[in-house]
């Protein structure tokens, strides 16, 4: 392990790192490092725990993580690693990356060529849901972004073994939500922004929910007809939105630390 001040050496010889990779790969380093600023910005964060991965755009077989032991307020573009789909650095620093993110991200990136960002949270909100026999309730507007791309998986233990990828594979099937029973919360994108985008709104869904329920009378839930039209005209937003909504947080990043952008 690095002590404080060669880590901190390491982190700014590597701010060199934008002249030595394809412009593509240093978009997917910044893109990647705004997301985990925002998801601290939006207290989403579980100290140096979790993680949050984008496969690179000229290579399948590999994808970008956070360094183990950063805070997420930490990240920049230069520190996030590059691993390839077994876990295996793919670069050669003396940075380490906690074997639970090859578990769970590189089972998904080599099974979902269709998935550009995977983004996992233990927040309290989203493990209490998890923790709740029925799961996500379809009883607020947030909810309905998401709810009809959620699939479940039970808790296993803490994600070291590799044997319960394939069965992490199978219980996501074509889904982009995932909600890990007992555990915590999984998005998945085309893009970074997408990933985010649905994180956002399903981590608001779970704390809605559970303020709700906390209130101690029945929740309302809107008819089936309803439920069905939300989530149609939330399938349709993108179209309306065309990515003003990413480009708006990237303005506060920049107003409050640029320094992703390293």
């Amino acid at each position: 392990m690095l002590s404080n001040e060669a880590l901190r050496a390491l982190l700014e010889q590597r701010k060199q790192l934008k002249n030595q990779v394809s412009p593509g790969e240093w978009q997917a380093r910044v893109e990647l490092a705004a997301c985990y600023r925002l998801i601290a910005h939006f207290r989403m964060t579980d100290w140096i725990y979790n993680h949050i991965s984008a496969r690179l755009p000229d290579s399948h077989e590999h994808y970008l993580i956070n360094p183990f032991g950063l805070l997420y307020e930490e990240v920049s573009a230069s520190s996030l690693v590059k691993v390839d789909v077994h876990g295996k650095l793919a670069e050669d620093v003396a940075l380490e990356v906690n074997p639970a993110a090859f578990v769970i991200h590189g089972a998904i990136h080599q099974a979902r060529p269709d998935v550009g960002c995977v983004l996992h949270t233990h927040s309290a909100a989203g493990v209490a849901v998890a923790a709740q026999e029925q799961g996500l309730l379809p009883i607020s507007q947030h909810a309905f972004k998401v709810y009809d791309h959620v699939a479940y998986h039970d808790f296993e233990g803490i994600a070291l073994d590799t044997d319960e990828q394939q069965r992490l594979v199978a219980d996501i099937g074509d889904k982009d939500v995932l909600i890990l029973r007992n555990h915590g919360l999984l998005t998945m994108g085309e893009t970074v922004a997408k990933a985010f985008e649905l994180m956002f709104f399903l981590e608001r869904a779970c704390q809605i929910q559970i303020a709700a329920l906390a209130g101690g009378s029945a929740v309302i839930r809107p008819s089936q007809a309803v439920c069905n039209r939300t989530m149609e005209q939330f399938a349709g937003d993108d179209s309306y939105v065309q990515g003003r909504d990413w480009q708006a947080l990237l303005r506060l990043l920049d107003r409050i630390d640029p320094s992703y952008r390293d």
